[in-house]
């Protein structure tokens, strides 16, 4: 423990340590429901001096709960903090924090395209950069932490929060996740790793399902995300509210502290998802009172209750009194939010709370990087020479996501997270539709066809009659994002079956017969089952709610100015595929002989087409690769176009006999390739033996010998070459300090 925050934790009184553990959620009550079972929680007004008096820990959401002008929300939280340092003895503020999935969760701040697109463009770098300008403006309004990213994987595309998910492989998941961290933190703002562990695994892709998983996959899919964000200087972790075998994890000191502590080595804050820690009361029922369900989560390792005081309030000062709850956990925890506070700079004697503005929160240099990053995550799942459409063309644009500026919205945004609480106040921002897009380039009609949900013959019919009288058809389809059931996709949104939501499979099979070629583009937030259509589709093309530029980045796309270089972080199913199915599956996972159910994707994981596709020259290798030591992998690629191309080169490790099963294949290093027309390039690969590792039968990571296999090629079935080595020396057994990321260098040739 540093010596500043040993000699602050010795003078503080036992309410002023409590008081460290709590926050207040200020206005909530006038800001509609953005948290889980908020309307049942106890959550009236609160007084904030007394809720100050000694001390407070954090400030939920100033921003983020009601439409605020950023600089007067500025200045408001600048003005709480000064009541907080002027109410307690020592004069130490509350950590603010914030929202931050889709960009920060403000009004008037940028809306950047969701965790999927992140995926979608395999580009860490343009994340990072992403992550920066986020924390910037956080920073400018006096926010220290961030409630983002989202590392749980994919494993059932039914789950509402698919579209808040980086895609269904761990190693993507902890690449792009780590490079998010990296830039947020970079700004100076705790990034908070979300949820840890085991949320996405839930039984039947239900919001708050029980998990049933083995250690295998909780160790070899769900934590590697994790391991690589924290050491990626993550700061802050935050508790799933699933549990696994019995297990909530706010409940859980084997996952909270030996593990997170113990082996990862994690020395910063472990934060409470909304209300989880009243949830063990609840909704689990392992406590009969909200202190004995506050003992239960400090002793696991909850640190902050969130987002206001129920527990870690009153109920835990009583259960001190009484000695059901032993001081050196509060002791604990106090000690790890005051080492952070001092870190922030919170703690320091000239620390002030005035904001540094500016307050221009939708910079242009901002917009350029939502721009970028959603050109480079539209992906290209299907196209019969169709795409880019003609110049001059006469296009009907139909769809419910045509001319909808929430279309291109994760439910994180402000507009949907927030602002759909408050009608009458603008976006704040200016955010284009498709149509809007399109009819820059060409001469556009349009019909809404049917909403998302709803919807009568009469505008089915009004769509197939515009579509009749136009060049070509581009449908706009997808999901309206919202929380609990107000959605399609989102939060508490999640679904029995992946058909398209609605009438609207119903819309593209009118508008597919009138013989017009039709262009799907799909804005969602989880991939849907089209195969009955995508035989007579011209083309589709999906974006996983790509921002507020989000539609410019289609029109770029549709017209050719851009070439789509997207590739899928989740695969799409095809008709009757089980659930749930990720491309990291076992031989038996597969399709087989032994059952009548195909779980073959429609379009696999790394799917993805170019208007300039690369030609693929040759992959090599070295054959020996040490047990302990590097594999050096040689890529060439030639541009035989007369336009730039760029190709996602994938790398795939083939285990055939390990100790227990393993996926036939996973993504071990993948490398985002620009050529110039004409142009040559080759990308070196350095792998180390560590990425071959799995939970063996001890429990323990390992490496073994023998034969492996690496495939190279544009997706997880567009296999170029397979390369095969022999791993040699003996097994070894790897922990938290092992090889996590490849590396690589792209060398144009001449």
């Amino acid at each position: 423990m540093r010596p500043e925050v040993a000699d602050l934790l010795a003078r503080m009184t036992v309410e002023e340590k409590v008081a460290q553990l709590q926050s207040v959620w200020l206005n909530q009550d006038e800001g509609g429901v953005v948290a889980p079972t908020q309307d049942d929680s106890d959550l009236a007004a609160v007084d904030f001096d007394a809720a100050v008096r000694h001390g407070l820990g954090q400030l939920t959401r100033t921003f983020g709960t009601l439409p605020v002008d950023p600089e007067l929300g500025a200045r408001g939280l600048a003005h709480s903090q000064r009541r907080i340092m002027a109410a307690n003895r020592f004069g130490i503020p509350a950590i603010a924090h914030e929202e931050c999935l889709t960009g920060l969760t403000v009004w008037q701040a940028t809306i950047f395209p969701s965790p999927l697109c992140w995926g979608a463009a395999f580009d860490p770098d343009l994340v990072a950069r992403m992550g920066a300008a986020i924390g910037g403006s956080m920073r400018a309004l006096g926010v220290h932490q961030g409630l983002a990213p989202v590392l749980d994987v994919t494993r059932d595309l039914r789950w509402g929060r698919v579209e808040e998910t980086i895609g269904e492989d761990p190693f993507l998941v902890g690449l792009i996740g780590s490079a998010y961290v990296r830039g947020l933190e970079s700004a100076g703002v705790v990034a908070t790793l979300k949820h840890f562990a085991g949320y996405s695994s839930s039984r039947a892709g239900r919001n708050f399902g029980p998990v049933s998983i083995g250690p295998r996959e909780l160790a070899d899919v769900l934590l590697p995300p994790f391991e690589m964000a924290l050491r990626a200087g993550a700061r802050s972790v935050m508790n799933a509210y699933t549990d696994n075998d019995g297990i909530p994890a706010a409940a859980d000191e084997s996952l909270l502290t030996q593990r997170l502590r113990e082996v990862y080595g994690f020395t910063g804050t472990v934060v409470a998802d909304y209300h989880a820690v009243s949830f063990l009361q609840t909704l689990h029922g392992l406590a009969d009172t909200p202190g004995k369900a506050a003992g239960l989560a400090l002793r696991a390792g909850i640190d902050v209750e969130l987002p206001t005081v129920t527990c870690y309030g009153d109920a835990l000062l009583a259960a001190l009194a009484a000695g059901d709850v032993d001081p050196a956990l509060v002791d604990r925890a106090v000690s790890r939010v005051l080492e952070q506070k001092w870190q922030l700079g919170l703690l320091d004697d000239d620390y002030s709370p005035e904001p540094a503005g500016p307050f221009d929160l939708d910079p242009e240099s901002s917009r350029t990087l939502a721009l970028d990053l959603a050109r480079r995550s539209i992906v290209l799942l299907h196209n019969r020479d169709t795409l880019p459409l003609p110049a001059g063309a006469r296009v009907a644009v139909i769809g419910p996501r045509a001319d909808d500026q929430h279309a291109v919205m994760g439910c994180y945004s402000f507009p949907v997270h927030v602002g759909v609480h408050h009608p009458d106040v603008p976006v704040g921002i200016e955010v284009p539709t498709v149509f809007d897009a399109l009819r820059k380039d060409y001469d556009v009609s349009y019909a809404l066809g049917c909403p998302v949900l709803g919807g009568d013959d009469a505008g089915i019919a009004e769509a197939v009659a515009v579509a009749r009288e136009a060049d070509f058809c581009v449908v706009v389809l997808g999901d309206r994002t919202g929380m609990f059931g107000t959605g399609t996709s989102g939060e508490g949104c999640d679904v029995s079956d992946l058909r398209l939501p609605g009438r609207q499979e119903e819309l593209l099979e009118a508008v597919l017969d009138t013989g017009t070629p039709v262009v799907l583009v799909l804005l969602v937030g989880r991939p849907y089952e089209i195969s009955r259509q995508v035989d007579r589709l011209a083309a589709i093309l999906c974006g996983f709610l790509p921002g507020e530029e989000g539609s410019t980045a289609l029109a770029d796309v549709l017209s050719g100015r851009v070439d789509p270089s997207g590739r899928l972080p989740v695969s799409f199913p095809r008709a009757g595929a089980g659930h749930p199915s990720t491309y990291l599956a076992p031989i038996l996972g597969r399709r087989t002989e032994l059952s009548s159910v195909d779980p073959t994707p429609l379009f696999p994981f790394g799917h993805g087409l170019s208007y300039a596709p690369v030609t693929w020259l040759d992959a090599d290798s070295a054959r020996d690769w040490p047990t302990d030591g590097e594999c050096h992998l040689s890529v060439t690629l030639r541009n035989d176009n007369a336009v730039p191309a760029t190709e996602i080169v994938q790398v795939y490790l083939h285990d055939p006999v390990a100790e227990v099963v393993r996926p036939v294949q996973q993504l071990i290093a993948f490398s985002r390739v620009t050529l110039p027309p004409g142009g040559t390039t080759r990308v070196d690969f350095t792998l180390h033996a560590d990425l071959t590792c799995y939970t063996g039968l001890s429990g323990q990571r390992q490496v073994d010998p023998g034969a492996v296999e690496l495939r190279i090629g544009r997706s997880s079935v567009d296999i170029e070459s397979t390369l095969t080595l022999e791993l040699t020396g003996p097994r070894r057994f790897v922990g938290f300090d092992r090889v996590m990321q490849p590396s690589h260098v792209v060398t144009p040739m001449a």
